[in-house]
């Protein structure tokens, strides 16, 4: 049953994805404007099939992490609604010439930019993923299969119906955007091991498990997102009220996100006067904070950290916090516990921060700014699937520009090789 149902679904996506290669920039967008409409006019219905999740998931005992990557309100709605706006905003990279040149027999070679072709994207918790991912892959001009997790199956199915409607007032292929029908995890089995002949590229998006099972088991290229082990390091020559705005925001805005700050290092340099503000500001915030010795002299409330601490994804209110011998000190640290997601440092000293940004080996690295800014739209990209931690394709977050590849045009006339 499984198998006849994701065959179907990857022959309807092979057949879609050259019509929507070929599909002008005007049909695109107004298939995203209408979309992002039927997003706010299915509100109501949106929230209810939501709160139907969270019951469920409620139910089943998911931790509190999880509920909050779940969970829609109206202005994560709007926030959808206004990321396809966002999308449809930006310009239309198919068919872009990146480079040309004229070789010396007269051969004008360009390289031009086209879409992937079909992505299979395989998400957990977040519902508005199922937004982003699809018109994400819309503005690209490539047909995605969309397979959300079990925990948010409602919601995902009420989003999906406003992108269906989108596609159908722009007079586009229902194909182009399709959402698997099953909570069925064979249907995950199939999509990796099953189907090379109908998806191009896999994008996943959800925890460690997912992640790994995806690698092992994919027969067709992946664009990997690994866990998001972030650190902010303070700096000798930071500013404490800065460190204390970016410290607190990095860590306890979304805590179950993958741009939340796992770890803060602290120069021994500064830890007299930094340590012990840092520390029981977190804690204040409701954060366990999980220290080294100095910092858990620095406050009573603070509990051992050990070894698997430097490596944890928390995605919770919980950090581990170390005093570090200076900037080359957290670089190290970086480089050895950390996951090549989005690291950050706050400092005064200019030299001390290009030390860090050129030295720090991640996707994102930032100088005096939360690292909450881990996200495709605050880089102005619109949204985005995920934040890429690969070095190959795409790196940081993938956004509609990461969706494409290229290919060359030669034109002659009449050349042939000695």
């Amino acid at each position: 049953m499984v198998a006849d149902i994701m065959a179907g679904i990857g022959r309807a996506a092979r057949a879609a994805a050259p019509l929507l290669e070929l599909a002008p920039s005007g049909q695109k967008n107004s298939a995203l404007r209408a979309a992002a409409a039927a997003l706010r006019a299915r509100r109501h219905k949106i929230q209810a099939a939501n709160d139907r999740d969270m019951r469920e998931a409620a139910s089943h005992g998911a931790a509190g992490a999880m509920l909050d990557r779940l969970k829609l309100d109206d202005k994560r709605i709007e926030a959808m609604s206004r990321g396809l706006e966002d999308i449809e905003r930006l310009a239309d990279p198919i068919g872009t010439v990146l480079a040309e040149w004229t070789r010396p027999n007269g051969m004008l070679i360009q390289r031009r930019r086209v879409p992937l072709g079909v992505i299979g994207i395989i998400y957990e918790s977040r519902p508005n993923v199922t937004a982003d991912a699809g018109a994400l892959c819309l503005k690209s001009g490539n047909a995605v299969i969309l397979r959300g997790g079990s925990e948010s199956v409602h919601s995902n199915a009420a989003i999906h119906a406003c992108l269906a409607e989108g596609l159908q007032v722009a007079g586009l292929p229902d194909a182009c955007i399709q959402l698997v029908p099953t909570a069925d995890r064979a249907a995950v089995g199939y999509m990796l091991a099953e189907m090379a002949q109908h998806i191009d590229v896999i994008v996943p998006r959800g925890g460690k498990n997912l992640i790994a099972r995806v690698q092992e088991e994919a027969r067709v290229p992946v664009i990997g997102h690994l866990e998001g082990v972030c650190h902010v390091y303070v700096d000798r020559a930071a500013d404490l009220k800065m460190a204390k705005d970016i410290v607190l925001n990095a860590k306890m805005r979304r805590t179950g996100i993958c741009g939340s700050a796992e770890t803060l290092l602290v120069d021994r340099g500064c830890a007299q006067t930094h340590l012990a503000p840092l520390v029981k500001m977190l804690l204040d915030a409701g954060c366990e904070v999980r220290g080294d010795e100095p910092t858990a002299r620095a406050d009573e409330r603070v509990k051992r950290a050990v070894e698997q601490d430097w490596y944890a994804e928390y995605l919770d209110a919980i950090i581990a916090v170390r005093v570090v011998d200076g900037v080359d000190a957290a670089i190290a640290h970086i480089g050895q516990y950390g996951s090549q997601h989005t690291d950050c440092i706050v400092t005064d000293n200019t030299a001390a921060a290009e030390r860090f940004l050129t030295r720090v080996d991640s996707a994102i690295v930032l100088h005096n700014a939360s690292t909450q800014f881990a996200d495709g739209g605050e880089f102005g990209m619109g949204a985005e699937i995920g934040i890429s931690t690969d070095k190959f394709h795409a790196r940081g977050p993938v956004g509609v520009e990461q969706l494409t590849s290229y290919k060359y045009l030669v034109r002659g006339s009449g050349q042939i090789r000695a």
